[in-house]
């Protein structure tokens, strides 16, 4: 399976946050921001963006003195046999607090051999699941998860999940032509939310985001039902800002 080369802008700032989180534990008795920034070569504005995220998911903390140490979630999540049960809190934790902040459910899902998985999801009684009412593993053509997982994918690998899943036509939305399809995953700029409206269901929005860490192609994304479909842009807007968090902790 060959990945597409355009890397998103969560993506880079994951980037810039592991360089970070590098020059921290370098300096066991701690660091500060000035330092950093010479040994990074961030710019102090994005520096400081960066330092308030990895403080805010306890990657890092700051001492009196205003130097930055190693924070608990980063030790945790370096501990060994620990690390699998401290990574999935983690992501939880992450995930419970992006519902609350888009207001609706959200989801984290990967290609994995061949195949779309929803890995972790987070949901309530104000921010209810989609009803999977057709696999989304045999329906990635018509969900935003699948479209972005696809998006990610080359000409080859798209074609060979579709010679496996067939594009049948799930709604009156569901875009069932396979040229009329890789147009639009060709033609979707990395950086912006992969929408669907009504395509997997009807009474049902999407949107998701890439979070493409190494070789493993993924996706942050959330649902809401029809009725909030007026606060899709924006609750797909914030999914992209706080994709890094995301990010970082299946990059760690």
């Amino acid at each position: 399976m060959a990945l597409k080369p355009e890397p998103t802008a969560p993506f880079h700032s994951v980037q810039h946050a592991l360089r970070v989180l590098e020059t921290i534990s370098r300096h066991a008795g701690g660091v500060t921001d000035v330092e950093i920034a010479r040994e990074t070569g961030l710019p102090t504005a994005h520096l400081s963006q960066l330092l308030s995220m990895l403080r805010r998911e306890g990657y890092a903390q700051q001492l009196t003195d205003g130097a930055y140490t190693v924070g608990d979630a980063l030790l945790l999540l370096g501990s060994g046999a620990d690390r699998s049960r401290a990574l999935r809190d983690k992501l939880q934790r992450t995930l419970d607090q992006l519902r609350d902040s888009v207001g609706a459910a959200v989801y984290i899902s990967r290609y994995i051999d061949g195949e779309v998985k929803i890995t972790h999801y987070a949901d309530g009684p104000m921010a209810p699941k989609v009803n999977e009412w057709a696999e989304f593993r045999r329906t990635a053509h018509a969900s935003a998860v699948g479209k972005c997982l696809l998006a990610q994918l080359d000409h080859d690998g798209r074609m060979d999940h579709l010679s496996r899943h067939k594009t049948a036509r799930l709604t009156s939305r569901t875009i069932t032509n396979e040229k009329v399809l890789f147009h639009k995953l060709d033609s979707q700029p990395p950086t912006v939310p992969v929408l669907d409206l009504q395509e997997y269901a009807v009474g049902t929005v999407c949107a998701a985001v890439p979070i493409t860490a190494g070789k493993t192609v993924g996706c942050l994304a959330l649902s809401m039902p029809l009725e909030h479909a007026h606060r899709l842009r924006q609750a797909a807007d914030t999914l992209n800002r706080k994709a890094a968090p995301v990010l970082l902790s299946l990059a760690i």
